[in-house]
């Protein structure tokens, strides 16, 4: 994946998922090590609140229509189950009661969610549950074909140029 090809391939998908895992292990460690410090009301809350607006009301639509679902339901989820809108939730508990342990409970979520689940930002254009697309399919097929080729003709990539 990069700037002009905005995809990701099964191995580039399980890295950015393992560079997430280090997100929960680090965001996971910190919480356990001052767990006699976490005030569990607000870490529970915290924790459930980003699915209990951004991923069930959405999950439920989707069970009952079987399909595609108004867009609203993916803002829902994606604004909810963004690293940039629980950070200024973070910042805004910080500015209005002060710090607190807690607080690990939304990058645990969001981490969680990428590394053990693969879940990310939900495109309009997919299903709201994951299932894999046939552009898709078309395209993994002709990838690992074109890099199948490569690696018996690596000539065929064409030349490298540098800037």
């Amino acid at each position: 994946m990069d700037t002009k090809n905005l995809f990701m391939t099964p191995v580039t998908a399980r890295l950015v998922r393992a560079e997430y895992g280090l997100g929960l292990v680090v965001a996971t460690v910190l919480f356990f090590a001052h767990l006699t410090e976490v005030r569990w009301l607000p870490a529970v809350a915290l924790f459930l609140y980003i699915d209990l607006i951004g991923y069930i009301p959405g999950a439920i639509q989707y069970r009952r229509h079987k399909g595609q679902l108004p867009k609203v339901y993916y803002v829902l989820y994606n604004v909810m189950h963004s690293m940039v809108t629980q950070g200024l939730v973070t910042l805004g508990w910080i500015w209005l009661f002060g710090f607190e342990w807690a607080l690990l409970a939304l990058p645990i979520h969001l981490f969680g969610d990428r590394a053990l689940f693969g879940n990310y930002l939900k495109p309009f254009g997919l299903h709201f549950e994951p299932e894999t697309h046939q552009a898709y399919r078309r395209f993994r097929s002709e990838f690992e074909a074109a890099d199948t080729a490569a690696d018996r003709d690596p000539e065929s990539l064409g030349s490298l140029s540098w800037p």
